[in-house]
């Protein structure tokens, strides 16, 4: 893959992390911790809450040691893409989601202590933000790409 190619990879790991630590800025500005507006009545909520741990507050107060965790996972993200050249396009994007999700929570566990989430369905139970989006859609890239690679290589 030429290197140009690499850089559309790079360009959406930057833009996501930029979208991510701008709503939470606008959220950490505009909204008290434990305060909602709706959006969408009670369906849909943009919640102002602090989560002190990792996915529905698991590891609450352990902040060393979720930092240690994402800095271990995002160093062998980019390990594995850069030592792994010419894969599918599935592949550098599920690696791009994850890095660039792993990169914006530990900001917040860096500078806070604590990861601004804000997005409250009331028909699922955690809060979460961007980053959190990102890292999930790349998951689920990653098991997309792992299932499908033998048939993806002969494409």
């Amino acid at each position: 893959m030429p290197r140009n190619l690499y850089m559309r990879y790079y360009l959406l790991g930057i833009i996501l992390l930029a979208v991510d630590q701008l709503t939470k800025a606008v959220i950490r500005a505009k909204l008290a911790v434990g305060s909602s507006v709706n959006v969408l009545g009670e369906l849909f909520r943009i919640t102002h809450v602090e989560n002190r741990g990792a996915a529905f507050s698991i590891l609450e107060g352990k902040t060393g040691l979720l930092m240690i965790v994402t800095l271990a996972i995002i160093a062998g993200a980019i390990w594995y893409m850069h030592t792994h050249k010419g894969k599918h396009w599935l592949m550098y994007t599920s690696g791009a989601l994850i890095i660039s999700g792993g990169i914006g929570n530990l900001i917040d566990r860096a500078t806070s202590g604590q990861v601004t989430d804000m997005f409250d369905f009331s028909f699922f139970s955690p809060v979460f933000n961007v980053a959190d989006i990102a890292v999930v859609i790349g998951c689920g890239l990653l098991v997309i790409y792992i299932l499908l690679e033998d048939k993806l290589k002969k494409n």
